[in-house]
């Protein structure tokens, strides 16, 4: 195993307490998972700052870890946090219990819908986010094999430019909420029968009630499909979540942040 490096000051806040890696996600970060901490070590970007002022905004809000440290050590980023309580909502556990599960996800959904806005630091302004993709498809940053299989190709779109046309085409209007930002189920920690953490919280902000509704409909689809964890959950209804939530699902809405996201 390749040495990691650790400043100073977080290895001795951590000791020498094994750790195991986790694999689970698509991130380019290091996941260091200790008995009681949690240290995430990736190359320092945008998100960096905005992460930690989130975490720090939403403490006593919603379960969100507690920032431990945070260092920037030549071009990396460490931060140690606590570790959230649980299980990721995707465990087998839950995967198996898709009622509980989903009553869990709709309930974390609320969770993040009842805290007030008014001093959020962070919009996730929907031109920006608009901006960000076309500066990726101009410089082929898109990666289509990840896409939804509907997405691209016969049927879908020609290419990521054509997706990204229609998407500044068709904005949406807004219900500003608090978003999680990537409310997959490996984002949601669930613990008893309650909600114990949310973690992941770079693109966390006010932005449309639709989005986080959107990203984990489709990871409920993902998940149960067999696209994660490859096996296939059979007879699992995703449309379950909208009776959850007590509301009717907006098709435009979820198809048009699904497709946003696939240019992420």
């Amino acid at each position: 195993m390749t040495r990691i490096f650790i400043p100073d000051t977080i290895k001795s806040m951590v000791g020498d307490v094994p750790y195991t890696l986790n694999k689970v996600g698509h991130s380019q970060s290091q996941v260091l998972i200790f008995p009681d901490k949690v240290l995430k070590i990736e190359k320092y970007n945008r998100k960096a700052d905005k992460t930690v002022q989130m975490m720090k905004w939403l403490d006593g809000k919603i379960p969100v870890p507690k920032v431990l440290c945070h260092e920037i050590h030549e071009e990396y980023q460490y931060l140690l946090m606590s570790k959230a309580e649980g299980k990721m909502s995707c465990d087998t556990y839950y995967m198996e219990r898709p009622d509980e599960l989903l009553g869990l996800l709709a309930e974390a959904l609320e969770m993040l819908w009842s805290v007030a806005i008014s001093d959020c630091p962070y919009r996730c302004n929907l031109d920006i986010e608009l901006e960000e993709a076309r500066y990726r498809v101009e410089n082929g940053l898109v990666d289509t094999e990840c896409a939804q299989p509907e997405t691209f190709g016969k049927g879908g779109f020609a290419s990521p430019k054509e997706l990204l046309d229609w998407l500044e085409s068709n904005k949406p209007p807004i219900e500003p909420v608090l978003s999680h930002g990537d409310f997959c189920l490996p984002n949601i920690f669930l613990n008893n029968g309650s909600v114990s953490g949310f973690i992941d919280l770079g693109d966390a902000g006010i932005a449309d009630k639709w989005k986080d509704i959107s990203l984990c409909y489709r990871s409920l689809k993902n998940n149960f499909g067999g696209i994660f964890g490859g096996k296939v959950y059979k007879d699992f209804d995703p449309n379950i979540l909208f009776e959850k939530l007590d509301i009717k699902p907006n098709r435009e809405k979820l198809r048009y942040y699904i497709l946003l996201d696939e240019l992420f």
